[in-house]
């Protein structure tokens, strides 16, 4: 696998901002190959390699979650008034001679 020219570059760059857009247009948020962005994603798995689409993929997800936890605050945070179920304990043995 030889790596991508600046002009192949620029196409899957561009192939991938089309295909995130119609996505956040119509409000999706996971990857889907069927719906009303099937074209652009079609488009963006011929322009870029399968590595890239796989990383690109994640980067959203990982963008889109910190987009939420930066507006949303951690979700955790409602479990630290929740009883401890799971408590760390101390384990003795006695030792008989």
């Amino acid at each position: 696998m030889s790596f991508p020219t600046k002009a192949e570059r620029a196409k899957c760059w561009g192939a991938r901002d089309e295909y995130w857009e119609c996505l956040d247009k119509h409000g999706i948020q996971n990857a889907e190959k069927s719906g009303p962005c099937a074209e652009f994603r079609k488009l963006y798995e011929t322009s870029c390699s399968s590595q890239w689409v796989k990383h690109f993929d994640r980067k959203r997800s990982y963008l889109q979650f910190k987009e939420k936890i930066e507006k949303d605050g951690i979700p955790s945070r409602t479990l630290l008034n929740q009883p401890k179920i799971f408590e760390k304990r101390r384990v003795y043995t006695k030792i008989v001679s």
